[in-house]
């Protein structure tokens, strides 16, 4: 692998201008953003092209998540190699990679001297560990959220990626939904005035079969049997810090869950007794922010709302909530189209609102341009490690608690 520098800006700082956002539009009526000014701004964000022929090699580990993505198809990534402990998912990665080479398990993959870098999709509670040993190994790791479960693990992270300098991130898929990348834009241009105050959430309710889908394999449970909440808080996290880079420094949570119907909540590996936990959150600005994960209750999906001094944005719901952009002086609907930001054939969507063609491109390109990723290990922890206390201030009775920062001294604010 080759470090090569491109003139291809990251998509975390493509600025938006205010002349090209409010020029043109119409303030009587409700415009969709494809047809306003603000679809005609994204001349700001010039096209994908290719300026390197340096190809990341990159190991595959986890036939779930994992094959929602699209290494293979990005003109600077090749598969060298897939990995999957079960038998039906590493013939799905071959199959969807087109990779003949596989390892009975990561262990065995990481000695691969092939490989450059390494996709971890395994276990949420292996996460921590398995993105250790790649970089312990020498490859750079993207990995599937959440980062890490305990405030060890994520020491343990730092240390590694800063005595290492490899490259880690996340695939936190809130942080490229299209709603996100145009929330950062307006963000970042003052169109929203000062954002004080976000709510971001995570809804993934299971019907029996969905759950028995989701908690068995082979009528052993799996991780996800009882997982609690708030140690997958990125869905909802990834909405404020993602978007301004303010660190959650205060938490008070609450948890629910129906622990006298529930079996499963009085018997699990995490001794959890929550299915739903709604937090309050404070930022290291004074911003409040609130911050939802639920696995029983009548709602579906990610959905985020933001509220300026002078602009707020709201997400589409499971509701029936539409989109919509209030400024000022009109209200805009719809979303800009951002497909151009990456390779043409990688244009088509995989899930999560889109996300995936952007953590795909954005980590690729980091690596070969030589650079940290937007979600690094740094704002992977920054989106994690709350939840992680939030979890424990469930059993306090919603107690407020501080929230330790993982940051090296002096990093900026993204």
């Amino acid at each position: 692998m080759h470090d090569h520098t491109t003139t291809n800006p990251p998509l975390s700082g493509i600025s938006l201008s205010r002349r090209g956002f409010l020029a043109g539009a119409t303030a009587s009526l409700a415009l969709p953003l494809t047809a306003s000014a603000l679809g005609q701004s994204l001349a700001d964000a010039p096209a994908w092209e290719q300026h390197s022929d340096t190809k990341i090699r990159i190991g595959i580990v986890g036939g779930g998540f994992g094959q929602s993505f699209h290494w293979h198809e990005h003109p600077n990534c090749t598969v060298e190699a897939v990995s999957d402990l079960r038998p039906d998912r590493l013939t799905q990665l071959q199959g969807k990679y087109k990779c003949d080479k596989t390892y009975e398990s990561l262990e065995k993959l990481i000695l691969d001297p092939a490989i450059d870098a390494v996709a971890v999709f395994t276990e949420a509670p292996n996460h921590a560990r398995h993105v250790i040993d790649c970089m312990e190994h020498g490859k750079h790791v993207i990995s599937a959220v959440p980062a890490c479960c305990t405030l060890e693990d994520a020491a343990r992270m730092k240390e590694v990626k800063e005595r290492t300098g490899l490259k880690y991130m996340m695939a936190e898929t809130s942080s490229y939904r299209w709603e996100t990348i145009t929330a950062r834009r307006l963000v970042q241009d003052g169109l929203l005035g000062e954002l004080v105050y976000t709510e971001g959430e995570y809804y993934h309710p299971m019907d029996k079969a969905g759950r028995d889908a989701l908690w068995y394999y082979k009528d052993q449970r799996t991780w996800r049997y009882a997982y609690p909440p708030m140690l997958y808080p990125t869905h909802s996290s990834a909405f404020l810090v993602g978007v301004t880079g303010e660190r959650l420094v205060k938490v008070s949570c609450i948890g629910w869950g129906d622990t006298e119907n529930d079996a499963a909540l009085r018997d699990n590996a995490y001794n959890n007794p929550f299915n739903n936990a709604m937090a309050m959150f404070l930022t290291d600005q004074g911003h409040p922010f609130r911050c939802n994960v639920a696995w029983d209750i009548k709602a579906h999906g990610e959905r985020a709302q933001w509220f300026g001094t002078r602009g707020a944005m709201y997400m589409p719901g499971s509701g029936g909530q539409p989109f919509v952009l209030q400024l000022p002086d009109r209200t805009l609907t719809g979303l800009p189209d951002y497909w151009h930001m990456v390779p043409e054939a990688m244009r088509y969507d995989t899930g999560h609102g889109s996300s995936h063609p952007f953590i795909t491109n954005e980590f690729v390109m980091a690596l070969v341009e030589g650079r940290e990723p937007f979600v690094d290990l740094y704002e992977a922890l920054a989106f994690t490690v709350p939840g992680i206390v939030a979890h424990e201030s469930c059993f306090k009775d919603g107690e407020q608690l501080p929230i330790p920062g993982f940051d090296p001294p002096g990093r900026a604010r993204t």
